[in-house]
Protein backbone atom coordinates (compact mmCIF):
# COMPACT_ATOMS: atom_id res chain seq x y z
CA UNK A 1 0.00 0.00 0.00
CA UNK A 2 0.98 3.52 -0.79
CA UNK A 3 0.12 6.25 1.50
CA UNK A 4 0.58 10.26 1.16
CA UNK A 5 0.72 11.22 4.36
CA UNK A 6 -0.56 15.26 4.59
CA UNK A 7 0.00 17.15 7.96
CA UNK A 8 -1.61 20.28 6.69
CA UNK A 9 -0.86 23.88 7.41
CA UNK A 10 -1.45 27.01 4.99
CA UNK A 11 2.67 28.13 5.37
CA UNK A 12 4.34 24.74 5.28
CA UNK A 13 2.06 21.82 4.41
CA UNK A 14 3.97 18.47 5.62
CA UNK A 15 4.21 15.74 3.00
CA UNK A 16 5.27 12.38 3.28
CA UNK A 17 5.00 9.02 1.12
CA UNK A 18 5.42 5.49 2.30
CA UNK A 19 5.32 2.14 0.72
CA UNK A 20 4.33 -0.41 2.67
CA UNK A 21 2.18 -2.80 4.71
CA UNK A 22 1.37 -4.33 8.69
CA UNK A 23 4.19 -6.63 9.69
CA UNK A 24 6.70 -5.79 6.60
CA UNK A 25 9.10 -3.39 5.84
CA UNK A 26 8.31 0.30 5.44
CA UNK A 27 9.98 2.45 3.12
CA UNK A 28 9.99 6.36 2.65
CA UNK A 29 9.37 7.11 -1.38
CA UNK A 30 9.04 10.98 -0.55
CA UNK A 31 9.02 13.41 2.31
CA UNK A 32 8.96 17.14 1.93
CA UNK A 33 6.92 20.40 2.95
CA UNK A 34 4.75 22.97 0.47
CA UNK A 35 4.97 26.55 1.78
CA UNK A 36 3.14 29.16 0.59
CA UNK A 37 4.15 33.32 0.55
CA UNK A 38 2.56 34.72 3.85
CA UNK A 39 2.56 37.97 1.74
CA UNK A 40 -0.51 36.07 -0.67
CA UNK A 41 -3.94 36.62 0.04
CA UNK A 42 -5.58 33.62 1.61
CA UNK A 43 -7.20 32.39 -2.17
CA UNK A 44 -3.66 31.97 -3.44
CA UNK A 45 -2.30 30.23 -1.34
CA UNK A 46 -4.62 27.61 -1.26
CA UNK A 47 -4.23 27.54 -4.69
CA UNK A 48 -0.74 26.74 -4.94
CA UNK A 49 -1.13 24.58 -2.15
CA UNK A 50 -4.04 22.68 -4.13
CA UNK A 51 -1.69 22.69 -7.32
CA UNK A 52 1.32 20.99 -5.04
CA UNK A 53 -0.86 18.48 -3.85
CA UNK A 54 -2.14 17.59 -7.03
CA UNK A 55 1.06 17.32 -8.42
CA UNK A 56 2.22 15.11 -5.84
CA UNK A 57 -1.03 12.26 -6.53
CA UNK A 58 -0.10 12.41 -9.74
CA UNK A 59 3.58 11.68 -9.64
CA UNK A 60 3.05 9.35 -6.47
CA UNK A 61 -0.04 7.40 -7.27
CA UNK A 62 -1.36 6.83 -3.20
CA UNK A 63 -3.37 4.40 -2.78
CA UNK A 64 -5.06 6.30 -0.04
CA UNK A 65 -4.05 9.94 1.81
CA UNK A 66 -3.79 10.04 5.20
CA UNK A 67 -4.80 13.69 6.56
CA UNK A 68 -3.85 14.52 10.23
CA UNK A 69 -7.78 15.60 11.99
CA UNK A 70 -7.31 19.14 12.63
CA UNK A 71 -8.33 19.93 16.17
CA UNK A 72 -9.34 22.62 18.17
CA UNK A 73 -6.28 25.20 19.18
CA UNK A 74 -6.48 28.55 21.14
CA UNK A 75 -5.16 30.58 18.48
CA UNK A 76 -7.98 30.80 15.85
CA UNK A 77 -6.36 32.20 12.46
CA UNK A 78 -3.76 28.93 12.65
CA UNK A 79 -7.01 26.52 13.24
CA UNK A 80 -8.42 28.16 10.45
CA UNK A 81 -5.38 27.66 8.10
CA UNK A 82 -4.74 24.30 8.76
CA UNK A 83 -8.47 23.83 8.52
CA UNK A 84 -8.57 25.26 5.18
CA UNK A 85 -5.32 23.26 3.76
CA UNK A 86 -6.51 20.12 5.22
CA UNK A 87 -9.85 20.82 3.06
CA UNK A 88 -7.62 21.20 0.02
CA UNK A 89 -5.61 17.88 0.70
CA UNK A 90 -9.15 15.88 0.87
CA UNK A 91 -10.63 17.60 -1.88
CA UNK A 92 -7.38 16.60 -4.41
CA UNK A 93 -7.51 13.48 -3.35
CA UNK A 94 -11.38 13.18 -3.77
CA UNK A 95 -10.92 14.29 -6.85
CA UNK A 96 -8.95 11.21 -8.33
CA UNK A 97 -11.08 8.68 -6.40
CA UNK A 98 -8.43 8.26 -3.76
CA UNK A 99 -9.84 7.18 0.00
CA UNK A 100 -9.19 9.77 2.54
CA UNK A 101 -8.43 8.91 6.14
CA UNK A 102 -8.29 11.42 9.08
CA UNK A 103 -6.11 10.61 12.11
CA UNK A 104 -5.35 12.68 15.02
CA UNK A 105 -2.13 13.50 16.36
CA UNK A 106 -2.38 11.37 19.61
CA UNK A 107 -3.37 8.20 17.42
CA UNK A 108 -0.58 8.90 15.05
CA UNK A 109 1.94 9.52 18.24
CA UNK A 110 0.68 6.02 19.65
CA UNK A 111 0.78 4.34 16.69
CA UNK A 112 4.57 5.89 15.56
CA UNK A 113 6.09 5.75 19.15
CA UNK A 114 3.62 3.95 21.53
CA UNK A 115 2.80 7.17 23.71
CA UNK A 116 0.00 9.42 22.57
CA UNK A 117 1.68 12.14 24.52
CA UNK A 118 5.30 11.69 22.56
CA UNK A 119 6.77 14.95 21.45
CA UNK A 120 8.21 15.94 18.40
CA UNK A 121 11.35 14.53 18.68
CA UNK A 122 10.17 11.42 20.00
CA UNK A 123 7.74 10.89 16.81
CA UNK A 124 10.86 12.43 14.20
CA UNK A 125 12.90 9.89 15.98
CA UNK A 126 10.87 7.18 15.82
CA UNK A 127 9.82 8.14 11.72
CA UNK A 128 13.98 7.74 11.25
CA UNK A 129 14.41 4.78 12.95
CA UNK A 130 11.31 2.86 11.40
CA UNK A 131 12.24 4.06 8.27
CA UNK A 132 15.51 3.03 8.29
CA UNK A 133 16.59 6.88 7.07
CA UNK A 134 20.23 7.76 7.74
CA UNK A 135 19.30 11.33 8.76
CA UNK A 136 16.21 12.84 10.20
CA UNK A 137 13.54 14.28 7.99
CA UNK A 138 13.26 17.98 8.53
CA UNK A 139 11.02 20.61 9.73
CA UNK A 140 8.83 18.86 12.10
CA UNK A 141 5.91 19.05 9.43
CA UNK A 142 7.96 16.42 6.95
CA UNK A 143 8.26 13.80 9.76
CA UNK A 144 5.08 14.43 10.93
CA UNK A 145 4.05 13.39 7.17
CA UNK A 146 5.56 10.38 7.00
CA UNK A 147 3.87 9.91 10.70
CA UNK A 148 0.44 9.98 9.31
CA UNK A 149 1.73 7.43 6.46
CA UNK A 150 2.99 4.95 8.92
CA UNK A 151 0.23 5.55 11.45
CA UNK A 152 -2.32 4.96 8.66
CA UNK A 153 -0.37 1.95 7.11
CA UNK A 154 -0.32 0.28 10.66
CA UNK A 155 -4.23 0.98 11.67
CA UNK A 156 -5.99 2.01 8.66
CA UNK A 157 -5.82 -1.08 7.63
CA UNK A 158 -7.27 -3.37 10.60
CA UNK A 159 -9.84 -0.52 10.73
CA UNK A 160 -10.84 -0.84 6.70
CA UNK A 161 -10.95 -4.79 7.55
CA UNK A 162 -13.38 -4.36 10.53
CA UNK A 163 -15.47 -1.67 8.61
CA UNK A 164 -16.01 -4.02 6.23
CA UNK A 165 -16.43 -6.71 8.55
CA UNK A 166 -19.37 -5.06 9.80
CA UNK A 167 -20.76 -3.67 6.88
CA UNK A 168 -21.04 -7.84 5.77
CA UNK A 169 -22.42 -8.66 8.62
CA UNK A 170 -25.06 -5.74 8.74
CA UNK A 171 -26.15 -7.13 4.87
CA UNK A 172 -26.49 -10.72 6.24
CA UNK A 173 -28.83 -9.32 9.26
CA UNK A 174 -30.54 -7.73 6.48
CA UNK A 175 -30.60 -10.88 3.85
CA UNK A 176 -31.88 -12.68 6.95
CA UNK A 177 -34.57 -10.60 7.91
CA UNK A 178 -35.58 -10.27 4.43
CA UNK A 179 -36.62 -14.22 4.21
Amino acid sequence: MRVLGIDPGLTRCGVGVVDGSVGRTLSMVHVGVFRTPAELDTARRLHQLEQMVEASVLLHRPDVVAVERVFSQHNVSTVMGTAQASGIAMLVAARHGIPVHLHTPSEVKAAVTGSGRADKAQVTGMVTRLLRLTEAPKPADAADALALAICHIWRGGAQNRLQEAIAKAEQATRKAAAR
